[in-house]
């Protein structure tokens, strides 16, 4: 979709497929969209694209009210890509930006501040600024609409230095003020029990049932729980967060293109990290139509993709912590979490532990080499992580075997193209680069 008379024909056909991986602008109107935005499509010479919801603020575009292209699935492509400008974007979307500013996301990346800068500017037509803001406009507008929280802790919540700054950017991409942007909903509700609702956008079809037979063959008890009937069910888990820890439940049940879910958060800083940790675990950023395409070409695959529309391949809500499971097994993951886990100030039904960190195993006989790479920083598993450089840095853990690593790149790190089997190795070039899903076709055969 580069090109830019493609582009317009989405717009024109309000194709849904390629909302998240370009938005419009209207000159004439000063306001962006989402390629699927059911308003009057505008004329081809008033039509500006960008990359990215930052790049079209950032040229002085306003956020359509009927379409919300804040709220829409991010692009797969950068779960696909390798190179820096993947990287990066990963952990703006992960809050890296709001907590240790460019410098922080420039030395993660091992460059420097300008040439991240650069890059970002380069392809997306914003820096890591401009992006970071774009996310904290859009945690602030959910705080808004779904809570009753006084707007001063919203604006802090959402990681925004001041109030000031907070209104003058609800302003500039909402064409409101805060207060009127709440009023739009109604919403008085304060953050309780219950948690933050929230919808989780995704693309096309969702193979939801696959997604929560996985999750709940995997749970562990006090840190996941899987409740309900099928076609009805909801995960639950808790998360060690950077400023706390959270309750999160995801419903299997859907009424629309998202999935349903809530939040309890001990800080409210938190907000963006739980949500992309979320979307990281159920792969709501994925492209089902990109990996339906290349994978129906495949004789063996194209039955399977025909008969389970929206197949996802499930990332991990805590890399460091699904490592460490994948190492020792599930059972021994559950000593691990009664043993060393850190006991939740308030449990929640079942949920009553966080999984053990890293610095804590480092004594034990089975996780603690790989704790200790971990703690110590020898290997990395954070959103931005170079995935080769993660996998060769895990293949040298004792006991981390070959499927070990490929199986952790795969979840912890979100690679969409990992082959664990030799019919699916290397060098079948007909299967990249969704080859982990393929997996998954192959796993979910009956």
């Amino acid at each position: 979709m580069r090109d830019e008379d493609t582009r317009y024909e989405a717009v024109t056909s309000r194709d849904a497929r390629f909302d998240g991986e370009f938005f419009f602008g209207v000159a004439t109107t000063g306001i962006y969209c989402r390629p699927s935005c059911p308003a009057v499509t505008p004329k081809r010479k008033n039509v500006r694209f960008f990359p990215t919801a930052a790049a079209a603020q950032g040229h002085g575009f306003r956020a359509c009210r009927r379409c919300r292209p804040d709220a829409v699935p991010g692009s797969a492509e950068w779960n696909v890509r390798a190179d820096v400008v993947g990287r990066a974007m990963r952990m703006i979307g992960d809050g890296v930006v709001d907590r240790e500013g460019v410098p922080g996301l420039a030395g993660r990346l091992g460059y420097s501040a300008r040439q991240v800068q650069r890059q970002l500017n380069a392809e997306l037509g914003a820096g890591p600024v401009a992006l970071a803001r774009a996310q904290r406009a859009h945690t602030a507008r959910v705080l808004l609409q779904t809570t009753g929280l006084p707007v001063t802790e919203i604006a802090f919540a959402a990681g925004f230095a001041s109030v000031r700054q907070f209104n003058d950017t609800i302003r500039q991409i909402y064409a409101r003020t805060p207060t009127a942007l709440r009023a739009e909903t109604g919403s008085k509700e304060a953050a309780n029990a219950s948690g933050i609702p929230l919808r989780l956008a995704h693309r096309g079809a969702y193979a939801a049932r696959e997604v929560f037979d996985l999750l709940q063959s995997e749970a562990i008890d006090r840190i996941e729980e899987v409740v309900g009937a099928p076609g009805a069910r909801t995960y639950r888990r808790t998360l060690r967060l950077p400023y706390g820890s959270g309750i999160v439940a995801v419903d299997e049940r859907s009424a629309g293109p998202w999935l349903e879910a809530r939040i309890q958060l001990t800080d409210l800083r938190d907000l963006t990290t739980a949500v992309q940790r979320l979307r990281r675990l159920f792969d709501l950023d994925a492209d089902p139509y990109a990996v339906e395409e290349r994978l129906s070409t495949d004789p063996v695959l194209a039955p399977l993709v025909a008969a389970r529309p929206g197949l996802r391949s499930p990332g991990a809500a805590e890399p460091e912590e699904f490592a460490v499971r994948t190492v020792v097994g599930r059972e021994e993951a559950g000593r691990l979490v009664e043993t060393y886990g850190k006991v939740l100030d308030r449990a929640c039904g079942g949920l009553t532990h966080l999984f053990p960190e890293p610095a804590v195993l480092t004594g034990h006989p089975v996780a603690g080499p790989l704790a200790t790479a971990l703690a110590d920083g020898d290997v990395r598993l954070d959103p931005g992580a170079d995935r080769d450089e993660a996998e060769r840095a895990l293949l040298a853990v004792p006991g981390v075997s070959p499927r070990d690593a490929g199986l952790i790149r795969m979840r912890a790190l979100g690679d969409p193209d990992v082959a664990l089997t030799p019919e699916d190795g290397p060098g079948d070039e007909a299967r990249r680069p969704w080859r982990s899903y393929a997996m998954r076709y192959l796993e979910d055969t009956p």
